[in-house]
């Protein structure tokens, strides 16, 4: 069973982030607290981690695109 990766809560006020790059693609093996990916918000820049260890299967937004706080971006599966 796939899990899905998140846009976590950044901070106060903070709704959206914007996809700078992915750091991991798909079919690559990631481990939990891993970054996968870097993004940026209008407050700063930093990165979405692997909840969990597994292989990223999918990536659900393309770089430069804004998700907001709690839109899936990727699912994995657990190792």
């Amino acid at each position: 069973m796939s899990t899905e990766i998140a846009v976590p809560e950044m901070g106060e006020g903070i709704t959206e982030v914007t996809i700078m790059r992915w750091l991991k693609a798909v079919g690559e093996a990631v481990d939990e607290g891993e970054a996968i990916a870097a993004v940026e918000t209008d407050k700063a820049s930093m990165e979405i981690e692997a909840p969990v260890s597994g292989t990223l299967t999918e990536l659900l937004v393309e770089a430069g695109d804004s998700p907001e706080v709690g839109d899936p971006i990727a699912r994995l599966d657990p190792a």
